[in-house]
C-alpha cells in the first residue's frame, strides 16, 4: 500500500536523526522538526487507508484528530495521549521562536514521537494482513 510505503520511507529517514548534531546546528534542528511534521501527515493518512480497508466507518473522512480517536477506539494507536500530544505539537511546531520550545520539540521526537511511529507501523502493516489481498 503506498500510503504506508511513503509513511514507512520518511519514518526510517526520521529514525536515523542524529540528535546529537542537532543540538550543534540549527538547521539540522529544523531539519528534524520538519521531518517529524511530514511523517506526522504520512502517520495518520496511512492510518486513515488501513481504517478503509477495514470498513472502519468514519474513516473516509475526517481530521487527523477524529481518524486518530477512530484508530484508537478500534485498537490501531496505542497510545492516545502521544499521539494528541504529536498533534497539538505539529501543529504549533511552525511556529517555534524560542530555543527551549525547540530543544523540547526534539527531545519529543527522539524519546517519545519516533517510537510511537514504530509502533504504528507495525501495527498498520499486521492489520493489513489481516485483511488480506483484497485491498490490492
Amino acid at each position: 500500500m503506498k500510503k504506508l510505503d511513503n509513511f514507512s520511507n520518511c519514518l526510517n529517514v526520521l529514525k536515523g536523526a542524529d540528535y546529537k548534531l542537532a543540538n550543534e546546528n540549527d538547521i539540522y534542528r529544523t531539519g528534524v522538526i520538519g521531518q517529524f511534521n511530514l511523517t506526522f501527515e504520512l502517520a495518520w493518512k496511512a492510518l486513515q487507508a488501513v481504517l478503509r480497508v477495514h470498513g472502519a466507518e468514519g474513516a473516509d473522512t475526517g481530521s487527523p484528530r477524529e481518524i486518530l480517536q477512530l484508530g484508537y477506539r478500534l485498537g490501531f494507536v496505542e497510545d492516545s495521549a502521544v499521539w494528541l500530544t504529536m498533534l497539538k505539537k505539529r501543529n504549533t511546531s511552525v511556529h517555534i521562536y524560542n530555543e527551549d520550545e525547540v530543544d523540547e520539540m526534539l527531545l519529543l521526537i527522539r524519546d517519545s514521537f519516533t517510537a510511537a511511529f514504530v509502533a504504528l507501523e507495525k501495527i498498520l502493516r499486521e492489520k493489513l494482513k489481516e485483511a488480506g489481498n483484497d485491498w490490492a
